[in-house]
């Protein structure tokens, strides 16, 4: 593993990062794309056009400059994993932007798997429900609403992490080469549709 701290709002800061993986890594087998941003704003008035552009440039633009950067070094048989979210298919109303960069991702990765199954390139979407990350404290729900975050999913409580990695692992594996374009749901059973 190799640390590259920066900031991916930064367009060349996501095509350098990607050249000093591929120089110190000695190439890219796999990319996963998990960046997020959300803030969330009780109504349509308080999303600031810079609050929308930051949520943009972080979620969409920034997957966009990496992915573009690196599939010239994927090889036959890579994976891209883009992670959306159940927001694509389920927004809250408290949570605008970030919704609609969900969805993005989802059109984004259906496309670039059409593109990319030519060069024998899988791309997929992984996209969790409810699941327990810093996004939730740190303004990305209510103060009031992050003691009971996850308790409307079917287990009555969010997902941890372990619980969502195994499905990253399948795609980015051998075991997942026939599947391409395809959008993972782990949504505690609230599903992707």
């Amino acid at each position: 593993a190799i640390d590259l701290p920066g900031d991916i709002t930064d367009e060349t800061w996501c095509r350098t990062m990607v050249d000093q993986a591929v120089e110190q890594l000695g190439g890219l087998d796999v990319l996963v794309i998990n960046a997020g941003r959300q803030q969330h704003r009780e109504n349509i008035a308080e999303v600031s056009s810079a609050d929308f552009d930051q949520t943009l440039k972080t979620n969409l633009y920034a997957m966009h400059w990496i992915a573009q950067a690196a599939v010239p070094h994927l090889p036959t048989g890579a994976s891209v994993i883009t992670t959306a979210s159940v927001q694509a298919y389920d927004p809250s109303a408290i949570l605008l932007d970030y919704a609609t960069t969900k969805a993005g991702i989802v059109a984004y990765t259906k496309a670039l798997a059409k593109q990319l199954i030519e060069k024998g390139i899988r791309a997929n979407v992984v996209a969790p429900g409810p699941f327990w990350t810093p996004l939730q404290s740190s303004g990305g729900q209510p103060s009031e609403a992050v003691m009971e975050f996850g308790s409307k999913s079917q287990f009555g409580r969010p997902g941890q992490p372990v619980e969502i990695a195994p499905i990253y692992v399948l795609l980015a594996s051998q075991e997942g080469s026939f599947l391409t374009g395809e959008v993972y749901g782990v949504t505690g059973g609230a599903g992707v549709a």
